[in-house]
């Protein structure tokens, strides 16, 4: 059999830890609070239904959704995103700068098709979304963490990684951070733009969860303050639409996003028709402003019922994050190894989480994030969440009795 690329061998042990995360996401037996995707309540059925029936009522207005489609995506969707996603949080942006992409993963891929030779620098958060940093492996880039507090990515610390090892781009997820829930101050968000234009450096602003905010304000997105073209913005559907739908976007200069353009069409020509027109119907008829206020108050709910148990039921020296918003609470539990553990507790309480130093890369200290979990709240209703966070609680204090 012919030897595999050497890229699959690079990406291969954080590949494993990410199948091992998205497992969760199947179902099963397990109480997990390792996951990641909507509540079952979050998904809009009906709307959809009555969109299909619309959309699939003839072969006139139903042509668009089945036949190829353009490879930037349907302008209507492109529309929805300029007005519904990014002007109401005072960004203004030209549709012909807007593709729409297979979800908010295919971005990333995209990014480092273009920018990425084996061997360059990517610095990235510590700790960083797995789903990214394993892409970034796959493509052979070098990563270097940079420190995270609960203002978000540090910028003195970027700015010394930046001058000594001259990275090819910049990966942050600035708005309820995957996977510790904190978001990036605003004066950190202008600096990061500055330090783009300073030192031409590309900055991915993967922003998936920024619609899903419970408390405090929004936010400009960096990408506000990008002067220099040097800040590219992505976003999903996913989160506030459907998964299912896998559709996402890029928001890009002219050459970029013609060049994103490029490799997209030699990838897979172009996003699935058929979701994109349900999407862009269901934003089209007004439906979204009401589905957001209903999301933002089903997780707003099942978010304090999560941070209510961790007080509550957790060991006193638990340390925990507070998010404004999207799906996760990050938590550390000082002398216990919570990533040998994780097996040991869902044998015996049928729960998981998201393993903490999974979402570390190379070049953290050795042990980085072994007494650390991501809690994902959003999947599980608030009874679920205290009776199985004060069964696990228990059983930690027990461990540390």
């Amino acid at each position: 059999m012919a030897k595999f690329a050497r890229r699959i061998e690079t990406m291969a042990e954080s590949a494993g830890q990410l199948h091992a995360l998205t497992s969760s996401l199947a179902g099963g037996s397990l109480v997990s609070f390792g996951a990641g995707a909507p509540a079952v309540e979050a998904y809009p059925f009906d709307k959809i239904r009555d969109i299909c029936g619309e959309v699939f009522s003839g072969p006139e207005k139903g042509l668009d959704a089945v036949k190829y489609g353009g490879t930037m995506g349907l302008d209507s969707l492109r529309e929805a995103v300029r007005d519904c996603l990014l002007a109401p949080r005072g960004l203004e942006a030209d549709i012909k700068n807007i593709m729409i992409t297979a979800g908010g993963i295919q971005p990333m891929n995209f990014l480092c098709q273009l920018y990425i030779e084996p061997g360059d620098v990517i610095l990235v958060e510590s700790p960083s979304f797995i789903h990214g940093t394993t892409i970034f492996k796959m493509f052979e880039a070098r990563l270097v963490p940079v420190d995270l507090d609960d203002q978000g990515m540090d910028m003195e610390d970027l700015e010394r990684k930046i001058r000594e090892y001259h990275p090819k781009m910049i990966y942050t997820v600035p708005t309820f951070h995957n996977p510790t829930g904190v978001t990036l101050s605003l004066e950190r968000r202008k600096r990061l733009a500055q330090l783009a234009e300073e030192y031409d450096v590309i900055v991915l602003e993967d922003d998936p969860y920024r619609e899903i905010r419970y408390s405090g304000e929004h936010l400009p997105f960096v990408k506000s303050f990008d002067r220099s073209g040097n800040v590219i913005l992505s976003g999903s559907f996913s989160k506030i639409f459907s998964p299912g739908s896998r559709l996402g976007f890029i928001l890009a200069s002219d050459e970029q996003i013609a060049a994103f353009s490029d490799i997209k069409l030699c990838t897979d020509t172009c996003t699935n028709t058929m979701a994109q027109a349900i999407a862009a119907s269901f934003f089209k008829r007004g439906y979204y402003e009401d589905h957001l206020e209903y999301l933002c108050g089903l997780y707003r709910s099942r978010r304090d019922a999560m941070l209510k148990a961790l007080d509550a039921y957790f060991p006193a020296c638990t340390k925990h994050t507070v998010p404004d918003g999207g799906y996760y609470v990050w938590a550390e539990v000082p002398g216990l190894d919570m990533t040998g553990m994780a097996k040991e507790i869902a044998d015996e309480l049928d729960i998981c989480y998201g393993i903490g130093s999974t979402f570390y890369t190379e070049g953290n200290p050795e042990g980085s994030g072994r007494s650390t979990m991501r809690l994902n709240f959003s999947g599980l209703t608030e009874d679920v969440i205290e009776e199985n966070l004060k069964k696990l609680g228990g059983f930690l204090k027990e461990k540390l009795a």
